[in-house]
């Protein structure tokens, strides 16, 4: 029974991870398009690393992508710098719906191993019943 509740345990921290994945990958895609502001950067992109063990999943950080800008010539444009660049967000849409499909769908795993499991118990404690 307790091998039941590990993988329970297990599948409930992996939803807690993917969670945390979504929300950070929808604040990424909400700050793509920030520009640089005098000396305030943009939003730099967040990344969510993520290590597991035996007891399951477990978020080691949310650590920000040191990647270059991505710089647009846009020589008309009030917040472009000397050489005509508005420096905008690291962060690439396409790439951060990927990451949302992608946590989605883990989620949704770990969310059937979880009642799978939870079924199992469920059907453990009827044996004895007459």
């Amino acid at each position: 029974m307790s091998s039941i509740f590990s993988a329970m345990r297990s599948a409930a921290s992996g939803m807690f991870a993917e969670r945390l994945r979504m929300d950070v990958t929808s604040a990424n895609i909400a700050n793509a398009q920030t520009v640089k502001i005098g000396d305030q950067d943009p939003y730099r992109r967040r990344i969510v690393v993520l290590e597991g063990d035996e007891e399951g999943v477990h978020v080691r950080a949310v650590e920000e992508d040191q990647s270059e800008f991505r710089a647009v010539s846009e020589p008309g444009n009030p917040l472009a710098d000397a050489q005509g660049f508005v420096y905008y967000s690291n962060v690439d849409p396409l790439m951060e719906m990927v990451n949302m499909i992608s946590a989605t769908r883990a989620y949704e795993a770990n969310v059937a191993a979880f009642n799978s499991a939870k079924g199992m118990a469920r059907a453990a404690l009827n044996i004895g019943k007459v």
